[in-house]
């Protein structure tokens, strides 16, 4: 699979990612063999980028995918992982679930802290819990609600490390493109990682973030890709979420219509979503996760085919279902 150079960096990315918050067990339980055979799936793919967060089940992710990825070599592929929210023990919660979707006891609390030794007890942390000696790609996760703090703290005690060459470059991860906006232009990162705020349903990073990023050589590392489910069968049905909730009616209408536009031109919703979000040239890599080694080898399947036809986009765009004309 293709790999793509984040910014400046020397740090490069496979075109598409593994997204790991279901290895946390984000909304369902998955067991440790199924992590590890949905990491071997990927590799088996040509996939080479992971992507995870001590957020996604309270460090299960970090443990899984390093566990999954020990006996690959080290060189032959690339980790993010994210600061801002460290984990703090919380026995007293071991016997609850976690409230924030993850399947997993709730026996650590999340606590924000942008601070430049947050950023440092975080590394460590994960470094730990990954079994690895170095972390590729360190992002700033969902600054939104810090912003001063991330500006001022985070992000220059990640350039210092960066510098350092302790990590290979660095950037910023949100679904509040105004922010990741902020980041590009007022700060030296390689890359930003933009949830849901660019896809075939959604597409509100389209007129300023993506040229801004293009235009400084900022490389966007497209999330969230199938808007936490709903673009990810052919068929949607009453149960999937639309960014981590229930499914609005104007939002259902909407890809309904799209998918009646699938059907003329014989594509799918998944394929005609993958191909969406990897077609901007400011689009370093597509990150979509999976709890199954079959929903990884048809991501890939379906990344590697051809996009829809011409027409199709074209009919999109006539339709007022896609903004800023035609990707392809």
């Amino acid at each position: 699979m293709t790999c793509v150079r984040l910014g400046r960096s020397t740090v490069a990315v496979s075109r598409l990612g593994l997204g790991c918050a279901q290895l946390g067990n984000l909304y369902q339980v998955i067991d440790d063999a199924e992590a590890d055979a949905t990491v071997a799936a990927a590799w088996d793919c040509g996939i080479r980028y992971f992507d995870t967060a001590p957020h996604y089940g309270l460090g299960l992710s970090e443990r899984r995918l390093g566990a999954a990825l020990r006996n690959r070599p080290r060189d032959a592929y690339t980790i993010s992982t994210k600061v801002g929210r460290l984990l703090v023990p919380d026995p007293a919660g071991a016997g609850r679930r976690d409230p924030e979707g993850f399947q997993v006891p709730a026996d650590h609390r999340r606590v924000w802290d942008f601070s430049a030794d947050g950023v440092r007890r975080s590394l460590e942390a994960s470094l730990t819990r990954l079994g690895l000696d170095r972390i590729d790609l360190v992002l700033v996760h969902d600054p939104e609600g810090h912003q001063s703090a991330a500006l001022t703290q985070a992000y220059p005690a990640l350039h210092e490390l960066r510098a350092q060459g302790t990590i290979g470059a660095i950037g910023v991860g949100s679904k509040d493109w105004p922010v990741l906006h902020r980041f590009v232009t007022e700060t030296d990162i390689d890359a930003v990682m933009l949830a849901g705020r660019h896809t075939l349903l959604a597409q509100p990073a389209l007129a300023t973030l993506l040229p801004e990023c293009q235009r400084r050589g900022v490389s966007v590392l497209n999330v969230g890709v199938f808007n936490s489910g709903l673009l990810a069968e052919a068929r949607p049905h009453t149960g999937l979420h639309y960014d981590y909730a229930q499914v609005p009616p104007p939002v259902w209408d909407r890809v309904q219509a799209i998918v009646a536009v699938c059907d003329r031109h014989g594509t799918t919703l998944p394929a005609a979503a993958l191909a969406y979000a990897a077609a901007h040239p400011a689009v370093a890599a597509v990150v979509v996760g999976a709890d199954h080694p079959d929903q990884v080898r048809r991501n890939a399947a379906l990344l590697a085919a051809p996009p829809p036809p011409a027409t199709f986009w074209s009919d999109l765009v006539s339709a007022g279902l896609l903004q800023g004309g035609a990707p392809y």
